[in-house]
């Protein structure tokens, strides 16, 4: 077997390939707490196999929706795979959701089992918000809850065997990031994510591809679209360890990068930036790592620096850009040489690479006429290719208005080189005219000493306001001063703690709302049509 197949027998196929991985997490899973921190490949499938025979001992048939809210860590992926065994159809949703968010969703999946917490349940009912009654039956992964299954109960039931689908029938429902509101809730299917995703990533490449010898660490959101193709073509292509972080907090993930360190590394640009003190001195856990991977959001010059610079070896950082519905897109590699420090204006990470060949096109059109706009012209991004998802659970009609055929409609607005590269600006309800809010943010956390992260906000009729997290919770007024340099005037800058910036379960920015903390009004240049 030349590639990954079916997910639901991923774990199965795995041991056939006699795969020698040994897994390590940074903690227990939360569906086998007493079970340690470390498995083989075997041990992994037989938990799979357990889920599923408790799953079907819960009810779940084929067909069914299995919705998953919980914290974050890899067993995500372990109840996706023990779902699709039975032939239900896996939801996976963060718990960093807001509760009123969660409670929509799922009465969009009507699910026939809600696989949660006690602390999912809990949050809910102080916010007011009751989750239960929205799927047909709940379980909570800590034992006894009132009106839930007692998971003991269900627990040691052989498993059926094993369901198969067809490749084009839905697999897995994952949820956008939702940083403009109600994250859609994207379907996928066995060939889009498996045979496609994951099935492109397991192909052996040179340099970016996971070799033999390597610890491959993963630091993600593993509720959302990247963790099921990730983990199986990692698998696949069998590196001596894989290492699951669940936590961006750098005191957690410091004993476990130290015990482990890795060669191969791929977070949250959000954990990168958090982690950022870990990179600093010659006994820093990342200096043996040959390769950074970086995806789900903008990533800004002085963090590629900071890691970059932390390795003993000539390193790579592949900068990926995609969606949710369609994966990956874009990509671009990038070095030290790339990364240094420069008077110039436009900032290296804009540029997110090229098409991934033969597999993406990608067009740049006016937003209004929907006609190709010339290279060099800013335009709305609309791309082809055949990993997208099939449907939005619940808003068909908001799918269709963003699907024109085989195009699809990023709802991102950027600039197509003379080169073939693209240039991110921003999302279309993000933009501002004339500039780039990202670009911006970008330049100032280049300029500015001690500043931890920046966003910048359009709004019409007022300058432009940088919201910005410092090392120390101050911003030296000189160092701002001489940063804005030759930028475009701005408000005076308002700074924010880290946890004051509300954030999506993947670390982005929730733009809208952080315009409701700071009551600047919901108003921008964009019409938010394609969010």
């Amino acid at each position: 077997m030349g590639k990954p197949g079916d997910l639901g027998t991923l774990f199965d196929d795995l041991v056939e390939r006699r795969t020698g991985t040994v897994v390590r997490l940074s903690r227990p899973l939360d569906v086998a707490p007493d079970f340690g921190t470390e498995y083989d490949v075997p041990a992994l499938a037989s938990l799979v196999r357990n889920i599923a025979g408790w799953l079907a001992a819960a009810g779940v048939r084929p067909g069914d929706r299995v919705a998953v809210v919980k914290a974050n860590h890899w067993d995500y992926v372990l109840l996706a795979c023990a779902a699709a065994r039975v032939g239900a159809v896996p939801a996976l949703l963060s718990d960093q959701l807001a509760p009123e968010t969660l409670r929509v969703l799922l009465s969009r999946l009507s699910p026939a089992l809600l696989v949660t917490t006690r602390a999912v349940l809990e949050r809910a009912a102080e916010h007011g918000v009751a989750l239960l009654g929205v799927a047909r039956r709940a379980v909570t992964l800590e034992g006894r809850y009132p009106d839930t299954l007692p998971l003991d109960r269900l627990r040691g039931h052989e498993p059926p065997p094993p369901v198969f689908r067809d490749d084009d029938e839905p697999l897995v429902i994952h949820h956008t990031s939702g940083t403009t509101g109600v994250p859609k809730l994207v379907v996928h299917t066995n060939r889009s994510l498996v045979l496609g995703l994951a099935g492109a990533e397991s192909t052996r490449l040179p340099v970016v591809s996971c070799r033999r010898k390597d610890t491959v660490c993963s630091a993600i959101a593993f509720a959302h679209g990247r963790a099921i193709p990730w983990t199986a073509s990692v698998l696949w292509l069998a590196p001596k360890e894989v290492v699951i972080i669940d936590a961006d907090d750098p005191a957690r993930a410091e004993p476990v990068l130290r015990a482990f360190p890795p060669t191969t590394l791929e977070a949250l640009p959000s954990t990168f930036v958090r982690w950022r003190p870990l990179a600093a001195g010659d006994g820093n856990p990342f200096a043996g790592v040959r390769l950074f991977v970086s995806t789900f959001d903008a990533m800004h010059p002085p963090t590629l620096r900071a890691f970059l610079g932390a390795t003993r070896r000539r390193p790579l950082w592949v900068q990926v850009w995609g969606q949710t519905e369609t994966g990956p897109l874009t990509f671009r590699f990038m070095t030290r040489r790339s990364l240094r420090a420069t008077a110039a204006r436009h900032p290296t990470t804009r540029n997110l690479g090229r098409p991934v060949p033969g597999r993406v096109r990608l067009r740049i059109v006016d937003p209004r006429t929907f006609k190709p706009v010339p290279r060099g012209t800013p335009g709305l991004v609309l791309v082809r290719t055949g990993t997208r998802g099939v449907d939005y659970v619940g808003e068909r009609a908001r799918w269709e208005a963003k699907a024109d055929g085989e195009w699809w409609n990023t709802g991102d607005i950027g600039v197509r080189t003379r080169f073939g590269s693209y240039l991110m600006l921003d999302r279309e309800v993000d933009f501002l005219p004339g500039e780039s809010c990202v670009e911006l943010e970008d330049v100032l956390e280049d300029r500015v000493p001690g500043l931890v992260e920046c966003v910048v906000l359009g709004t019409p009729g007022r300058l432009p306001l940088p919201v910005v997290v410092t090392e120390n919770g101050r911003l030296d007024p000189t160092s701002w001063r001489k940063a804005l340099g030759d930028l475009p005037a701005m408000a005076d800058p308002l700074v924010l703690q880290w946890d004051q910036i509300p954030r999506t379960g993947t670390g982005k920015v929730r733009r809208m709302e952080l315009r409701a903390v700071i009551r600047t009004g919901q108003d921008t240049f964009g019409t938010g049509r394609w969010t």
